[in-house]
């Protein structure tokens, strides 16, 4: 019940933002969000060519539309809020990419798929929303086909001066104050620095995705370390 209940108080939260949610996104992080999509799907595009991709946790389907730069045949996109989805449903129309983009409502944490139904599973900026950030791992790799690839692009806290005394600041007191001025939700951009900072980091993350199943896990920090690509591997079987 406990997870069911954080679910619900998540998809509420988005669902009071998600007018404002693309918006603040680009104003926040003065458009540095897109290059590390893309960064992120160069990351994708090293491991594997795929042909069905799912987006967990796609919001307003920014993601899913930047994979496109992949070829996939297909891009499926998930979200447990349906404001957001309304969103990345009109831009996905808005954009004429509606005949490879689909999106619709499903938890993280019980995906409507079998068993190695997609080359990709990605999330950028969503599995720190999981209400169980194990369980949404566990099923990223059940719906992998083997050999297939995770991909979660995140945000992390940077150790190195000056980006920890900058980040620290900004994420503490201004990207709140500039977040609840724009979206008049004042819980939402408190949300944003206390999940990060519960968030775990770098190798921790790494020995998540181990015990999820994946092999070959590795890390790319971005911008000094406010963000961080992860990327793994469902392993081969043996015939």
């Amino acid at each position: 019940m406990e997870e069911e209940k954080k679910r619900e108080e998540i998809a509420g939260m988005f669902d009071r933002i998600a007018w404002r949610y693309d918006f603040l996104n680009h104003f926040l992080s003065l458009g540095t969000d897109i290059w590390w999509r893309r960064r992120a799907i160069s990351a994708i595009e090293r491991l594997i060519n795929p042909s069905k991709i799912l987006d967990v946790a796609t919001g307003t389907g920014d993601m899913a539309i930047a994979s496109l730069r992949l070829k996939p045949d297909s891009v499926i996109g998930i979200d447990i809020s349906s404001k957001m989805l309304e969103k990345g449903i009109q831009k996905v129309t808005r954009k004429k990419v509606a005949d490879r983009i689909t999106l619709f409502q499903a938890p993280s944490e019980s995906i409507p798929f079998p068993e190695g139904s997609f080359d990709v599973a990605m999330s950028s900026f969503g599995v720190r929303n999981f209400s169980d950030v194990d369980k949404g791992l566990s099923e990223m790799y059940r719906i992998l086909r083997d050999g297939g690839v995770i991909m979660v692009l995140e945000f992390s806290k940077p150790s190195g001066f000056p980006f920890k005394q900058v980040y620290s600041f900004y994420f503490g007191s201004v990207l709140p104050l500039l977040g609840r001025l724009f979206s008049h939700d004042r819980s939402a951009y408190l949300y944003l620095p206390d999940s990060v900072s519960k968030f775990p980091q770098s190798d921790e993350f790494l020995e998540r995705l181990l015990i999820a199943g994946f092999i070959t896990p590795e890390q790319k920090r971005l911008s000094g370390g406010v963000a961080t690509i992860y990327t793994a591997v469902k392993q081969l079987r043996n015939i």
